[in-house]
């Protein structure tokens, strides 16, 4: 071989050697993250929702990668994120603790595997026929948050049984479960006797004009609707509800930790883990279909008896002797 066909030879082989070594990479599967909140907001989520796809040994990086989309607390980015994996053609898409994040991945793709974590009733939210048989493309989780809010007046008002006026807190951006926990709500107020006022907020600004009505209202207490912009800020929330001096009660264990008097509700962690689990089960090639919904269905009740006591509230020692852990 002369000289200049060596060199050609060479620089052919080089060029080419790119292409070989990538055409030798494994394929890696997909999964699409439609996430409601950031990064920062989502840190334990996120380790919960690895440790799920860990037990059917996957390991984001080395043999799946994760595409992460995040609606920074706002819904309304939620259906042009989903179209984005849609497009991205991901292997599966996982919305986890956010039921407008569950409808928007279910209007993007009928095709897609969709994996839920929802506070709502997915069956009444149109997401799936049944709990046990789903049927389509979707599948995951549910804590049936949304079915606690009424409990969650009644142990307000265990609280404070002098009480005759509440507040319940919604987020206007997610009306398919605000809707029904409003519903739900106001029916337990009215068997209580309890006159409840709605009040919304979708925003951080908004927050201060919630506590500042409340005032005005003079309500004995504030019941927070379960939704994820509320669980992204539950230690804010609780917050500023100390600092208030408003009796408040909302889903997680870390609002009543923040200063929060009462916290009753589901694990979130413990969901983010499942659909973690749940997505790994489809990249093993189960189907959504065939995949029944689980329900995370034990409730915990914290009492912080530190924040009792900067409220001058009594906690009954019936509550006391029912709850599942008490901040002192």
């Amino acid at each position: 071989m002369d000289r200049r066909k060596f060199i050609a030879f060479v620089g052919a082989a080089a060029s080419a050697c790119p292409f070989m070594a990538w055409a030798q990479q494994p394929f890696l599967p997909v999964i699409g993250f439609l996430g409601s909140e950031s990064p920062a907001v989502s840190e334990s989520a996120l380790r919960s929702f690895r440790r799920g796809l860990g037990e059917l040994g996957y390991t984001e990086g080395q043999n799946v990668r994760v595409e992460y989309r995040w609606a920074e607390g706002q819904n309304n980015r939620l259906p042009t994120l989903a179209a984005e994996l849609v497009h991205r053609e991901v292997s599966v898409i996982v919305a986890p603790a956010t039921t407008p994040g569950a409808l928007a991945a279910k209007a993007a793709t009928s095709t897609i595997p969709i994996v839920i974590f929802t506070a709502g009733d997915p069956v009444a939210l149109g997401l799936v026929a049944s709990l046990n048989k789903p049927g389509g493309n979707v599948t995951g989780t549910t804590s049936l948050a949304g079915e606690l809010a009424p409990k969650r007046l009644e142990l307000m008002h265990e609280l404070i049984p002098t009480a005759t006026a509440m507040a319940l807190l919604i987020n206007p951006t997610n009306p398919a479960l605000m809707a029904s926990t409003t519903r739900e709500v106001q029916a337990a107020a009215d068997i209580l006797g309890l006159q409840l006022h709605i009040l919304s907020a979708g925003t951080e600004p908004e927050f201060d004009a919630v506590f500042e009505k409340m005032a005005q209202l003079r309500a004995n207490a504030l019941v927070i609707a379960v939704d994820s912009f509320f669980t992204g800020r539950r230690q804010q929330l609780a917050t500023l509800a100390l600092r208030h001096r408003v009796p408040a009660i909302y889903q997680y264990r870390d609002f009543a930790e923040a200063g929060g008097v009462l916290s009753y509700g589901g694990n979130l962690t413990e969901g983010f883990r499942l659909v973690g689990l749940y997505a790994g089960r489809i990249l093993k090639g189960e189907k959504p279909a065939d995949l029944p919904v689980q329900q995370t269905t034990r409730a915990e009740l914290i009492i912080n008896l530190k924040t009792a006591k900067v409220l001058g509230l009594n906690i009954p020692l019936a509550l006391i002797g029912r709850a599942d852990e008490v901040i002192e």
